[in-house]
């Protein structure tokens, strides 16, 4: 345990500020690698010390992982007793805490089910194959999306459909029928006793807004709000906020505008680089200092993102040494660059391959990187991969857990019916979902009395439904008399799980068998620490919670064999590496061709600000003069992002890590041109590679204005969107508005394009 003394003794001067000013709002804005964690795990600590207890502090996170690793941090610096009571976790594990108790009040019961995205989807296809909707044009994806991005706006189905703008974009995308499927998911979960991620953030607003004894309670209990990764926060989580902190707005908000990068889910910077409109009263600190990088990497970034307008103005620094240059690579193609990267990387090996990671701007890049990794027996891993809680065997088993607690969840009942096999089949359950529907009724409730709906099914069949139910029934009784571990492991043997999948003796089987012993050796786990935590009983719904509420971002890396991490740069916020390679800078891709709007341009600035600043040691840029995408090869030139860095913080390579019959060409383009041209100017120089084998147009930028349509031999017909002169490159390039391709953008010279 340590003194108030010895944490302040820790932190820098504007640190030490952030964590001793308790009352009243703060906004604490957090420089990449500026010690965030420390200054609100210390904060939280403070408080502790200065006698605030702990259960009228609520901190929100954004992963279970940095709540855990915070709560474990402030035990080990006041004691675990104290933490223990601490209010920490993400906005949905927080939000399923208060609700839960209250949940009667809005029409559910404390035992409500939490569907995961797969649980939602298939509740979305249902509803569209009994409308006979089109599921190419209704993808479920995409359904979900709207949906999503409806209820993080306070969004309600009635709302949505009179909502001129949003049945706009529902048209544009020929998707007439989304307000009506979104009241019809809305009516499906209810019927269920089931909520789903968004419903957790919804649901919790509305108990506060309409129930004011509650909300004043939860009030009074907590009387410290922080909010980490502020900058993330959407609408809803912005009015929780604002409500949960009220009257007192001991408010405490960190986060770094530079970082913001979720707009698509639903983030909205807004409420960062509002908060003192919100609070006039709140102080302002601003960690600046960079602890992570050194200075070469963190000068480049600030170059970068200073180009933004709309931001808070800070510059980061860093006092290590100066560092290496970032390098920027040019490539012939993305083949060629991903040679280049796994050369460098079984180059410099000896660091350890954990010291390594290769971020790219979307996931269909990985594959040609990883086949170059694959030859040079480079091993590993893509961050954000398949989940354990998501396989196929786990998910069934815990559907028999969510079915036995929560009688009415659907889904889970679907799941876990035809596994193991008892002989009732797909077709019974499609009458027995037409029943229920018909009848405003769950699907256990007709297999309970079949006869009841008057479901047409046989003798045999109707006994096998009313066995099952029974079986159900019995495990909702012993739900509430045993612990989650014995409940669970009760349930997988007499359901026969456990027996079916012992039978499979394949490696694929055996490894199925092991990862129910695996679950069952998490929920031990999880009873044990919460015993430890001096809770005598642990429920399944307990468990079956924590689970469901799982992060992309908590996955742990556990393998302790030394890999390369690949992963999007959205995967890879909060994390750090001493070498990072950022592949795929080019127009169109980094920044993405979606990026239209300032907005949009600035939150991919953004986003590569984000890749920058993972780096500790080296960081590594390049880009292709070429890449396969869509099915063709589509010439590419640099992304603009690459003249917004200061040249003073880049060293250009000379194809040093490209194969020997490459040399030619980059000799010729290196020899030729001054050092930051020569990286740039790539796609002047004619290859023999190139898609038109050098062909040239006799067509300059004069002969095409914005509006003319055009014809392309690969991606057909569009309209010219822009014409005009690389700033880069000094090439002449088009851009066109393609009917069925998208946008892309194209040198004048190479273009080939005839008058439609």
């Amino acid at each position: 345990m340590h003194s108030v003394m010895d944490f302040l003794d820790q932190l820098n001067e504007v640190q030490r500020e952030a964590v001793t000013c308790t009352e009243g709002p703060s906004l604490i804005v957090a420089g990449a690698g500026s010690g965030k964690t420390r200054v609100l795990t210390y904060r939280v600590a403070y408080l502790l010390q200065q006698g605030v207890p702990a259960g009228r502090i609520m901190a929100l996170t954004f992963t279970n992982k940095a709540a855990r690793e915070m709560k474990e941090r402030i035990g080990r610096l006041v004691s675990a007793s104290d933490a223990r009571y601490l209010c920490m976790g993400t906005f949905h594990s927080v939000c399923t805490r208060l609700l839960r108790p209250e949940a009667d009040k809005l029409g559910y019961t404390r035992d409500f089910s939490i569907y995961d995205t797969s649980d939602m989807k298939s509740v979305i296809k249902t509803i569209c194959k009994e409308r006979g909707l089109d599921e190419k044009t209704y993808k479920s994806a995409a359904v979900l999306n709207r949906i999503s991005m409806a209820k993080n706006a306070g969004i309600t189905p009635a709302q949505y459909a009179v909502h001129t703008q949003l049945l706009r974009e529902d048209r544009e995308q020929r998707l007439y029928e989304i307000p009506s499927i979104y009241e019809q998911y809305q009516a499906r979960l209810r019927a269920a006793n089931a909520m789903d991620f968004d419903d957790l953030l919804v649901q919790t607003l509305l108990l506060l807004n309409t129930f004011p004894e509650v909300r004043e309670r939860i009030q009074q209990q907590f009387r410290y709000i922080l909010v980490d990764e502020y900058q993330d926060t959407n609408y809803i989580q912005f009015l929780l906020v604002k409500l949960l902190a009220e009257p007192q707005n001991n408010i405490c908000v960190v986060g770094d505008d530079a970082q913001s990068i979720y707009s698509f889910r639903g983030a909205d910077i807004r409420n960062i680089l509002g908060f003192r409109r919100q609070y006039p009263g709140a102080r302002l600190f601003k960690l600046e200092r960079n602890y992570r990088s050194t200075r070469n990497i963190v000068n480049a970034a600030n170059s970068l993102i200073h180009k933004n307008v709309n931001q808070i103005e800070k510059t980061v620094f860093s006092e290590k040494e100066e560092g290496q240059p970032l390098s920027l690579q040019p490539y012939m193609d993305d083949r060629t660059e991903a040679l280049g990267v796994a050369t460098q990387i079984h180059k410099m090996r000896h660091k350890g391959y954990n010291s390594f990671s290769v971020l790219y701007r979307t996931n269909a890049q990985s594959r040609v990187i990883e086949g170059e990794l694959r030859k040079l027996n480079i091993p590993y891993r893509i961050y954000g991969g398949t989940s354990f809680y998501q396989r196929k065997e786990i998910k069934d088993a815990l559907g028999y857990l969510r079915i036995a607690v929560n009688m009415r969840d659907n889904e889970a009942l679907l799941r876990i019916v035809g596994f193991p096999g008892r002989g009732i089949g797909d077709t019974t359950m499609k009458k027995v979902a037409t029943n229920a529907i018909e009848h405003h009724c769950c699907y256990l409730d007709v297999m309970r009395s079949p006869e009841d709906t008057g479901l047409e099914v046989g003798t045999a069949v109707a006994k096998k439904l009313k066995t099952f139910a029974a079986y159900i029934d019995g495990l909702n009784r012993q739900s509430e008399e045993m612990d989650a571990f014995h409940f669970a492991e009760m349930v997988l043997r007499t359901s026969g799980v456990m027996t079916a999948l012992s039978m499979d003796k394949s490696q694929e089987g055996i490894d199925r068998a092991q990862n129910v012993q695996e679950l069952l050796n998490a929920i031990q786990e999880f009873v044990d620490q919460r015993a430890s935590e001096g809770i005598d009983y642990t429920p399944i719904t307990d468990f079956l919670s924590e689970v469901s509420l799982q992060t992309d971002q908590d996955e742990n890396l556990t393998d302790t064999m030394e890999r390369v991490t690949l992963m999007t740069v959205h995967a890879a916020k909060g994390l750090e590496f001493p070498v990072v390679f950022i592949v795929g800078m080019e127009e169109n891709l980094f920044p993405s061709q979606f990026a239209i709007r300032p907005a949009e341009v600035e939150e991919e600035r953004r986003l590569l600000y984000v890749a920058i600043t993972r780096a500790m040691e080296q960081c590594h840029l390049s880009f292709a003069r070429q890449r396969f995408r869509n099915g063709t090869v589509t010439f590419a030139s640099p992304s603009r992002f690459l003249n917004d860095i200061d040249k003073q913080y880049f060293a250009i390579n000379r194809f040093s890590s490209t194969p020997a019959t490459h040399n030619s060409f980059s000799a010729h383009v290196m020899n030729n041109m001054p050092a930051m041209q020569r990286a740039l100017n790539l796609t002047k120089v004619p290859s023999s590679t190139s898609l038109h084998k050098g062909a040239e147009s006799d067509l300059d930028s004069s002969a095409w204005k914005p509006g003319d349509r055009v014809s392309h031999r690969v991606f057909g017909i569009g309209t010219v969107t822009r014409v005009y002169r690389d700033e880069i490159t000094e090439n002449d390039k088009i851009e066109i508005k393609f009917d069925t391709q998208g946008t892309k953008t194209l040198l004048l010279s190479h273009a080939k394009l005839d008058r439609a």
